[in-house]
């Protein structure tokens, strides 16, 4: 049997009598330390910690660096100034997604890329096969190993942050970052960015400041009520935001227009790597919408169920819960388009019944109006 990986957090854990950790990926990783909706409502209302530090950091240098993620990725690598980071996503040929990422620009011929931890191995070798064949002058270096993260999300997280950094948080915009910052009296990239739906930063640091990252920020948001939150929170809370998830709401077999990510595939910047395919989709006009529903009969729609609609299957759940923020039966699923207007009501086959439910507004929650009217 296969040893799970572990961060260098994992010794931490023990700390927290319920804290129970899942198989996720290979790696070893706490789905909660105080409980789900405990978690959850820390980070919309105070702060949470997170350990992702099973994500995977690429770093991309030399002077066709721009060029290359150019090529790569669907966003526009070229708008991005130093310090700036943005939101993309890798394509197929054929519009479908090899992964979902961050691009950092560190400087002129310097980017880091922050990938998903299931996909290292296979962002890695896309990464390679198109570096070896079209562009030379570019270094690709995998420092996954070396790297660690911690999220610290939620509306308090600048309040504690601030006591354990000098660096100016009011002033770091979102999706910026500070390359060279210090917290808790180590060094770290320090960046505006998160996966929660809430304010937050993520810090990037080197393996061996774990304890004084870990037991400095929790000690910090202490006063605040800060708590260490785990996978299931994590989930639940990009969820309500409509964040996507690959492998449930992105894949290789769904594309970001589908995925209603359009605004980041910036289809007039030039040539990339399933361009051609997502321009077609766009202008015949797209077969299936990611689209919100609200349970009407009782049920928690669950990923993979199917949808239907006049007695034929026009779909299916990619995510579904009960919302801890808004209590109510909730599911992201992808339809056929002529099923995708407010309103419209559907079934979702839960244990082997049709259940009744309806299209709604998605996000479920947005950070600057609480809980989207419906």
């Amino acid at each position: 049997m296969d040893v799970l990986k572990k961060t260098p957090f994992y010794d931490y854990y023990s700390a927290f009598a319920e804290a129970r950790c899942i198989d996720f990926g290979g790696w070893e990783l706490p789905v909660q330390f105080t409980g789900i909706v405990k978690e959850h409502e820390a980070v919309r209302s105070r702060a949470g910690l997170f350990d992702v530090s099973h994500m995977g950091e690429f770093m991309v240098q030399g002077s066709g660096a721009e060029a290359f993620l150019q090529k790569l990725t669907t966003n526009d690598v070229s708008k991005l100034a130093d310090g700036a980071a943005q939101y993309t996503l890798m394509c197929y040929p054929n519009g479908g997604v090899v992964d979902d990422l961050l691009v950092y620009r560190l400087g002129e011929e310097r980017y880091m890329l922050v990938v998903n931890a299931s996909n290292i191995d296979k962002d890695l070798l896309w990464l390679q096969e198109h570096l070896a064949t079209e562009f030379s002058g570019v270094s690709l270096t995998n420092v996954s190993d070396e790297t660690i993260l911690l999220a610290l999300q939620g509306p308090l997280a600048e309040t504690v942050l601030q006591t354990v950094t000098p660096s100016p948080l009011s002033e770091l915009k979102p999706f910026h970052f500070i390359e060279n910052a210090e917290v808790c009296g180590v060094p770290v990239l320090l960046s505006r960015t998160g996966y929660t739906g809430e304010d937050g930063f993520e810090l990037y640091a080197s393996s061996g400041t774990a304890e004084a990252l870990w037991n400095g920020l929790l000690a910090a948001g202490a006063p605040h009520g800060l708590t260490p939150a785990g996978l299931g929170a994590r989930d639940t809370l990009r969820f309500e935001a409509k964040l996507p998830l690959y492998g449930q709401e992105l894949s290789a077999d769904i594309t970001p227009l589908e995925a209603g990510v359009q605004f980041f595939v910036k289809l007039d910047k030039g040539d990339f790597i399933g361009r051609d395919a997502l321009l077609a989709q766009k202008e015949a006009g797209l077969p299936r919408r990611l689209v919100g529903l609200e349970m009407i009969d009782r049920g928690i729609p669950r990923s993979h169920y199917p949808v239907y609609a006049e007695g034929v299957k026009i779909g299916e759940i990619t995510t579904g819960t009960q919302s801890p923020t808004l209590k109510r039966n909730l599911g992201l699923a992808l339809l056929d388009t002529a099923y995708t207007a407010i309103g419209t009501e559907v079934y979702v086959e839960i244990r082997g019944k049709q259940l009744k439910a309806a299209v709604v507004k998605a996000p479920f929650y947005k950070k600057s109006q609480g809980v989207n009217p419906q």
